[in-house]
């Protein structure tokens, strides 16, 4: 049974000049970030439940802050569609719902917002979440949220590698060499080094299985 472990992300480009509250808000989403980034590819598996459990308390109250904006919904999605991946069992179901939960709500405020981050997130808990009747997981909803995901933003890092794992997952392995390629290619974030660093290792990683399966 599988669960979402690593989930996605890009980083806002702010241009001109920003309000106080704005100013606050990029710094909070970029701290969120970089803890998740540093607990995800830093911290050791046995510690990690528990520090995506204190990270995701802490986005929750960011989000319940400024429930009218977009970029707190879909990273305390993220961060607790993580938490569920290092919890594990059928504990981590409920997680998952609530995060797919906020994903919607976030959607229906800016769709488009932080790169199509939630369309890429949707279509990443769809494929790696059992389906009925254990949980919700629908593959051809994954599909359709990814092909938006990277219609809105084909040179997205996790855009790119959520469709090619998705790919290798169906045993599609030229399509999941394709991706899983194309983000090892990709220019690094510059403002989340230990990111870039740890999705590419991770797409790697995948890579080398798909073309095991490749003559």
């Amino acid at each position: 049974m599988k669960y979402i472990y690593v989930i996605m992300m890009a980083i806002f480009g702010w241009t001109g000049l920003l309000q106080a509250s704005e100013l606050e808000s990029s710094d909070k989403l970029l701290q969120l970030q970089h803890e998740w980034a540093h607990i995800n590819y830093n911290v050791v598996e046995d510690q990690k439940e528990v520090a995506f459990e204190a990270l995701a308390a802490k986005a929750h109250a960011w989000s319940a802050e400024h429930s009218d904006k977009v970029e707190p919904l879909i990273w305390e999605a993220i961060i607790k569609s993580t938490y569920a991946g290092a919890k594990g069992g059928l504990g981590a179901l409920s997680l998952m719902e609530e995060a797919r939960d906020l994903l919607l709500k976030a959607e229906k405020i800016d769709a488009q917002a932080l790169n199509g981050s939630i369309y890429t997130s949707l279509g990443s808990f769809y494929y790696m979440t059992p389906g009925w009747p254990i949980g919700f997981g629908d593959d051809d909803k994954a599909e359709a949220y990814l092909d938006k995901a990277l219609s809105m933003a084909p040179n997205d890092m996790d855009a790119n590698y959520f469709m090619g794992d998705y790919w290798l997952e169906e045993h599609k392995y030229k399509k999941a060499v394709e991706y899983l390629q194309k983000v090892i290619d990709l220019p690094n974030v510059e403002a989340r080094p230990v990111y870039s660093k740890g999705r590419k290792a991770e797409a790697s990683e995948k890579l080398a299985k798909a073309k095991k399966h490749i003559h």
